[in-house]
């Protein structure tokens, strides 16, 4: 059995909206411990192992970590943990592409966290020049989203 980053986060928050504090998952030789610790975070162990300090389920990327931005570029960065959207509905054109202008109250995306859609806004003034999140992809706090060329 092999659990990518998406289901981990999602078997997290699954268990955040509970009231219990650990979930183990065992089949066959995999075995999954997620345990909330004193302060609200997690840590994942693996069989035999213990974690010297609780960490956050990881976010895997599927494709490389983009180049890093130019001198007159900034991020975007995902406000909160959840699944992005980059339309407003499956279907539907994508609320920026790369090459559209942006203001500080564009909508760029769509974050959801437990069925509730959280609208993202670029935060500045400027032309996209990347996209860094996929469609769809459960992307982590603080994650870059999109890459903007800012207004001098």
């Amino acid at each position: 059995m092999s659990l990518t980053g998406k289901d981990i986060v999602e078997i997290a928050r699954l268990l955040d909206a509970s009231h219990f504090t650990t979930l183990d998952l065992t089949q066959g030789d995999f075995r999954l411990r997620i345990s909330r610790d004193g302060s609200g975070g997690w840590r994942e162990e693996e069989a035999g192992e213990k974690p010297d300090k609780p960490s956050p389920p990881e976010v895997v990327p599927s494709s490389p970590p983009p180049a890093a931005a130019g001198a007159d570029e900034v991020e975007i960065p995902a406000p909160l943990i959840g699944n992005f959207y980059s339309a407003p509905r499956p279907g539907e054109p994508d609320f920026v592409k790369v090459g559209d202008r942006v203001s500080e109250d564009t909508v760029v995306a769509i974050i959801e966290v437990m069925k509730l859609m959280n609208s993202v806004a670029a935060g500045v003034e400027g032309v996209v020049t990347a996209v860094l999140a996929e469609n769809g992809s459960a992307v982590a706090e603080g994650q870059a989203l999109f890459r903007v060329k800012v207004d001098q």
